[in-house]
This record gives C-alpha cells, sequence and structure tokens, in this order.
C-alpha cells in the first residue's frame, strides 16, 4: 500500500494541466452502452474509477480498449450479461449508473447496490422510481436492484431532491424509451450538461441541461461518436487552493470560470486574489494574500460544492478568527477534521456545523486519509505544515486525481510517494 510524504514549507509556481472530468466521465462511459457503434472518448483521466468502470463495462460484454493519452473506446454491441455484480460495484458507487442504460437497452438489470466512499448513505431511491415512472417493474432481491421494462415509456417525474446520480440515470433511460420524457427538479452540475452533450452526439435529443427541467425525446436507436470530456472543476479547485495555501503563484486551466463561481466567490472573500483569463480558460492565484475567516456552506450547483469544502477548510486552519462551514449534502462530511486536528488544527463540530480556530501553523504527523476529498485535503495540510507529513490510504486519492503529487511537485512541492511499509502484507 502506498502513502505521500510531504515536507511543507515550499511555495507553489507554475501551471497546472487539469485533467478530465472523473464525474462527467464515468456517466458518459454508461451511456455509451445506449449506442449501437463505437464510442471514442477523448480527455479520459487515468484514475482509479475509472479502471472500475472499464471493469464493469467489459463484465457486461462490451469491448473496451484505452488507447493511451486519454482516450478510450467502448462497443458494446456485444453486451449480453446485464448485471453488475457486487465484487465490482462495491468499489464505486458510480457504477449504479449501467442501471438504466441496461435496462434501456437489455430489457432488463440486475446490479448490485453500490459502495464507494464512506462519507454518507446517499439512498438510490430516487433513481429507481424515476425508472418507474417510465414504466420500469422494479424490485430488490439479496442485495441487488433487478428491473425489468419490455421498453420504457416517456413520463413525468418531479425528484424530491436533486440529485445528480438520479437525473444522469432517468436521462440516460430516457432517450431510448417511446415518447418524451419530463424531469422536473432536476441537478444542474456541469457536468449534467456534459452528459446530455455526449447523448446528443449519439443521436439523442436532450434539451434543458443545466436547469431545474429537462425533456428528453426518446429515440429508437442511437449511434456511435467521439466525445471530449470536460475538464475537471473538482480538480482545478484543489489546486487553486493548495496555490493560495502556499502563498504561490498556481494557474490552472483548461477551466471555465462559471464551474466553480460559488467557490471563487469564497475564496475572494477569503482574502484570496485571482484573475480569470476567459479567453485562455484559465484561472490564477496570486500573491499578496491576506487570509480571512469565511462561512461556507455546501448545497448544489451553482451553490458551494461539497467536494471542495475540505480543502478549502485547510486554508481557514491557519486563518486568524473563526470560520463556520455547514455541510448539508453528506453526513460523514467531515471525516478529514480529526486528521486535521493531529496537523495542530483546532477544529470542533457541532452536528453539521464545524467551527474552524485559525492557528498560526500545523506541524507534521502520520495521518490517514478516509475518503476522496478528505485524502487531499490532508496532503494540501502537508504543503504548510511544519516538518514531515504522512498520508497513509493515498488509495482514495488515485480514485479522482490523476498523478496529483506529480503535479504538485512540478509545481515546487517538496512530496514523493513511496511504499508504506507498516501497512504492506507480511511476506
Amino acid at each position: 500500500m502506498d502513502r505521500i510524504v510531504v515536507n511543507g514549507g515550499r511555495r507553489l509556481k507554475g501551471r497546472v494541466q487539469i485533467s478530465g472530468s472523473k464525474n462527467a466521465t464515468l456517466p458518459i462511459m454508461a451511456a455509451a452502452i445506449l449506442a449501437k457503434g463505437r464510442v471514442r472518448l477523448d480527455n479520459v483521466p487515468n484514475i482509479r474509477d475509472i479502471k472500475s468502470m472499464v471493469a464493469v463495462l467489459r463484465t457486461l460484454g462490451a469491448n473496451v480498449v484505452n488507447g493511451g493519452r486519454g482516450t478510450v473506446t467502448i462497443s458494446t454491441r456485444r453486451i449480453n450479461k446485464p448485471e453488475a455484480h457486487y465484487e465490482l460495484v462495491k468499489t464505486m458507487r458510480a457504477s449504479i449508473l449501467v442501471l438504466g442504460p441496461l435496462l434501456a437497452t437489455q430489457g432488463v438489470a440486475r446490479v448490485s447496490l453500490p459502495g464507494g466512499c464512506a462519507i454518507g448513505t446517499r439512498p438510490i431511491d430516487i433513481h429507481l422510481k424515476g425508472l418507474e415512472a417510465l414504466g420500469a417493474d422494479i424490485r430488490i432481491e439479496e442485495g441487488y436492484v433487478i428491473a425489468e421494462a419490455e421498453r420504457l415509456k416517456g413520463g413525468n417525474y418531479k425528484m424530491p431532491f436533486a440529485s445528480v446520480g438520479a437525473t444522469e440515470n432517468i436521462m440516460m433511460a430516457a432517450s431510448l424509451a417511446d415518447g418524451t420524457t419530463i424531469l422536473e427538479n432536476c441537478a444542474k452540475e456541469p457536468e449534467i450538461t456534459d452528459l446530455a452533450n455526449f447523448i446528443n452526439e449519439i443521436g439523442g435529443e436532450v434539451n434543458g441541461a443545466g436547469t431545474e427541467r429537462i425533456e428528453i425525446v426518446g429515440k429508437d436507436k442511437l449511434y456511435g461518436a467521439s466525445y471530449s470530456i470536460m475538464p475537471d472543476r473538482i480538480e482545478a479547485g484543489t489546486f487553486l487552493v493548495a496555490g493560495a495555501l502556499t502563498r504561490g503563484d498556481v494557474t490552472v486551466g483548461p477551466m471555465r470560470a462559471e464551474w466553480l463561481q460559488s467557490f471563487l466567490d469564497k475564496l475572494s472573500e477569503a482574502g484570496v486574489n485571482f484573475e480569470i483569463n476567459d479567453e485562455n480558460e484559465t484561472i490564477r492565484v496570486f500573491p499578496p494574500y491576506e487570509f480571512k475567516p469565511v462561512t461556507v456552506k455546501t448545497d448544489v450547483f451553482p451553490f458551494f460544492p461539497t467536494d471542495l469544502q475540505a480543502q478549502l477548510m485547510t486554508l481557514s486552519a491557519i486563518t486568524e478568527g473563526e470560520s463556520t462551514y455547514h455541510e448539508t449534502i453528506f453526513e460523514n462530511r467531515f471525516m478529514h477534521v480529526a486528521e486535521l486536528c493531529r496537523l495542530g488544527a483546532d477544529i470542533k463540530i457541532d452536528g453539521s456545523i464545524a467551527r474552524v480556530k485559525g492557528v498560526k501553523e500545523l506541524s507534521g504527523a502520520e495521518v490517514m486519509a478516509s475518503d476522496l476529498r478528505a485524502s487531499a485535503a490532508l496532503v494540501l495540510a502537508g504543503l504548510i505544515a511544519k516538518g514531515r507529513t504522512v498520508v497513509r490510504r493515498v488509495y482514495h486519492i488515485d480514485r479522482g486525481y490523476e498523478r496529483f503529487e506529480e503535479k504538485l511537485a512540478k509545481l515546487g512541492a517538496n512530496i514523493i510517494r513511496d511504499r508504506d511499509a507498516a501497512n504492506s502484507p507480511k511476506k
């Protein structure tokens, strides 16, 4: 098992090439099931979750070829096993996204109830009720969702909560339904729009993505195509925090500022200077810095993203005064707090609220990553901690960040990845 070792105290400087979006790639790979033909995806990040989705698609019978340099080609003509079993799905919650496409193309799907990060329960009831609104017969047996429909029919469904995954799953299924589907109270994340653009590229008709109301006109058949994945806004935000934390000068791109507007508003409130270059699609943070406390409330897009809460909290940890973080999306999203406190942070949790009293400096220590974004926050904290910080269980980072420590090292960080002898299997 690997670990990441950081010796803090270096200012970061330079440009980071942002990889393709994890949260856009996974549903688009699932949507490739809808196409009767070859799908070529470009700008695919080389991360653990993508490898897991490749394994899921291959188990279903798809032919998936990794061409290198961010290119993946998928052919689903030979899918003949519409089942995603537990051993694969347990490692990645996004596997549930094959449910809608399998049901639409095969008439039946058997998908294990999902696993993933231990940050909350994240029930899939909304997915299932939305598919039932399209005429699916759904039951749960022995830990599996079993869905059947001779052919889905367009319908109307208003989601009780703007769920990203449910919006994606229902939208994909409706693309091959008989008739028109109206979804209301939809998630509005940029990744939803990217998925809709892909479905339209393969011959679908999705209108209104990025708004609360999406209309999907079902088609008899969808086709192969080439498509380039949007850049990862969460990775971009993470590196902007890294630059600000170290009082450095860091530019990220490609990235459209409107995808990060609520986050950038909080950066500004926190005393971070930044400039946006719309023409080159870059965002730069730069000195001087005068950090200020902030009040953050996570919520669905376009509000502050829960996936950047832990990273920004590392900056608040060294900001004079008290910052408040209110987490409204996941009940266990503060799992990084105890480990930040091991580094010297002063953070108290009261239910869904974390109060952060800034300290003058953090001190290096050994810490344990608990989930994807928590692990990134701990590495960021190590960049400014006095001395040596060791982050264990960094396989969480590999789920969502491509060459994370390499990109930080190119900016000037003193950071390495090595084998964690203390947690390696005994021979």
